[in-house]
């Protein structure tokens, strides 16, 4: 009998499919088709292009006042848009080498690859259009491209369960970028990379004092037709876009209860498009589990969430601005195996990915944490090297004691609030670096840590949407790290290459319970010599 699939097979299977381990990697074509590398940047050709001036006039805010959620909010206005996206999702720097160049994000871009893509959906500005529109965010020149205009009464249902000054920005994934290079694996990525660009607009909205939230309402098909992706004749194939998330940008504190109405979304899609997508590639190749996990893990079905209690926390000071470190952002190339930090400094960092003790950028999310931190300490002053586990989400610690190893202690740490445990007094370097796909900067940072998810749960009950939902969440924890790295004065990277399983076992994962989906890496960063950065301001 042949066995009928559905879409939480679907997930399950994609997953266990796309794990690397001692024996052998996720599929992929095992060499770079460098004839067919995908153009970094999407265009829409035959649209009215707006190029979005760069004022530098925002405000003076030091890195650790970015959380602080009680400041007066800056006016709306086209030059702070301009800000939000050049502090979110623009271009930081230019690297050169052999003559060679490419580009890096304030959000993570996967080494040119740049699978995330953004739109606007926007009123009627003088600077831009009479009319509301969709515009294409178009980073290589810090432009917005105009995709369509619609009725002042369809924007006005539109915003109207939403504070007044609201706009919003949609982003989508295109997996070929991702693909191009990682093969199966490419669809976790990309997910990962969601996660990072929706903490950034998170980071980039606390900057002027705007407040950032998930329309976690919104199903995808609705937001493929309301950003126009769906308009398939538009793109080139084996090039369209997936759609992944909306969220709403306000001057104050938005609901998490909202919804768009369904004629409205209709509305906009049946209005007068403009533009057809460019060519990023000659050819390509196929990745049709990649086509099946897509269709399978779209969200098809709304849940109410409990209200999550808000926090203020209280961070060490700093006296570096934040749009410097947002800016700066970096992924270490290599860690010099030496550098140190305080257990102050590290304890700080954590504290930021504890929602219960960090608003932002936590509060852009209505779910509970869903993922732990396995840590592999190595160089922190006052703490033993070894094996740690921050949980996320202080209710869950029993829950982690029953599905991990029974030996592992458990044991609290001298001057630490936080729900950080020691379970296993060791040196992991050598043991962190191999499951790391025998990747040196993990094992010789200051700490690297396994974002441990609870995977099937929430698949099995709220949906196979879950699936990219948890890897969201993870971007938003590197995302975090990047930043709280910059600001003490070290670096870290993403890794997403690494042994699944030898990893489950290092903490006793038996199954589906807990899988580790992006691991991170934080140190003193080696600077590569060979390549040269051109600042873009």
């Amino acid at each position: 009998m042949t066995r009928i699939y559905n879409n939480k097979d679907i997930v399950f299977e994609y997953h266990e499919r796309t794990k690397h381990s001692f024996q052998r990697f996720s599929a992929s074509l095992d060499y770079l088709d460098w004839n067919n590398q995908p153009y970094p940047f999407r265009i829409f050709q035959g649209t009215t292009q707006f190029e979005l001036k760069v004022s530098n006039q925002i405000p003076a805010l030091l890195y650790h006042e970015l959380y602080n959620l009680n400041r007066q909010p800056n006016p709306f206005s086209i030059s702070l848009i301009s800000e939000l996206l050049y502090h979110s999702l623009a271009i930081s720097a230019w690297k050169n080498y052999l003559g060679n160049s490419w580009a890096l994000r304030v959000n993570p871009s996967s080494g040119n690859l740049h699978p995330t893509e953004g739109y606007l959906i926007l009123p009627a500005m003088k600077e831009l259009a009479t009319q509301p529109g969709v515009f294409h965010y178009n980073p290589s020149k810090h432009s917005l491209e105009l995709r369509v205009e619609f009725a002042e009464s369809d924007w006005q249902q539109l915003v109207k369960p939403f504070p007044s000054n609201s706009f919003f920005i949609g982003l989508s994934s295109i997996h070929w970028r991702e693909a191009w290079k990682y093969g199966e694996r490419a669809y976790r990525y990309c997910q990962i990379n969601i996660g990072h660009a929706m903490a950034a607009i998170r980071y980039a909205c606390s900057l002027l004092g705007w407040h950032c939230c998930l329309v976690d309402s919104m199903l995808d098909q609705e937001l493929a037709k309301i950003l126009g992706i769906d308009r398939f004749d538009e793109f080139q194939p084996n090039e369209y876009e997936s759609p992944d998330l909306l969220l709403v940008i306000s001057p104050t504190k938005i609901s998490q209860s909202t919804n768009i109405p369904i004629e409205i979304i209709e509305n906009i899609a049946t209005a007068n498009w403009n533009g057809k997508a460019n060519k990023l590639s000659q050819g390509h190749y196929i990745w049709e589990v990649i086509d099946r996990v897509t269709k399978a893990s779209l969200k098809q079905e709304n849940q109410t969430f409990i209200p999550k209690k808000s926090s203020t926390l209280s961070s060490l000071p700093s006296n570096i601005l934040a749009a410097t470190i947002i800016r700066q952002r970096r992924s270490a190339v290599a860690m010099d195996g030496t550098t140190s930090i305080s257990s102050a400094l590290f304890f700080d960092m954590l504290k930021h990915l504890v929602p219960a003790l960090c608003s932002v950028p936590w509060d852009v999310i209505p779910w509970n944490a869903m993922i732990h931190l396995g840590i592999f300490v190595h160089r922190v002053d006052g703490i033993k090297p070894g094996l740690y586990i921050l949980v996320r989400d202080q209710e869950k610690k029993s829950f982690l004691q029953q599905v991990m190893k029974p030996e592992f202690v458990w044991s609290s740490l001298e001057k630490c609030e936080l729900p950080l445990f020691l379970l296993e007094e060791r040196d992991t370097q050598e043991e962190v670096i191999a499951i790391s796909c025998s990747q040196a900067i993990a094992g010789n940072g200051v700490f690297s840590c396994a974002m441990l998810a609870e995977f099937s749960n929430p698949i099995e009950t709220y949906g196979s949407h879950w699936y990219r939902q948890l890897f969201w969440e993870t971007g938003m924890i590197g995302q975090i790290l990047y930043l709280e790295a910059e600001s003490k004065g070290i670096r870290g990277t993403g890794i997403g290459c690494f042994l699944d399983d030898p990893v489950h076992e290092i903490f006793g994962i038996k199954d589906y319970t807990l899988q580790s989906l992006y691991h991170f890496t934080v140190g003193g960063a080696v600077d590569d010599q060979r390549l040269t950065t051109i600042k873009t301001d």
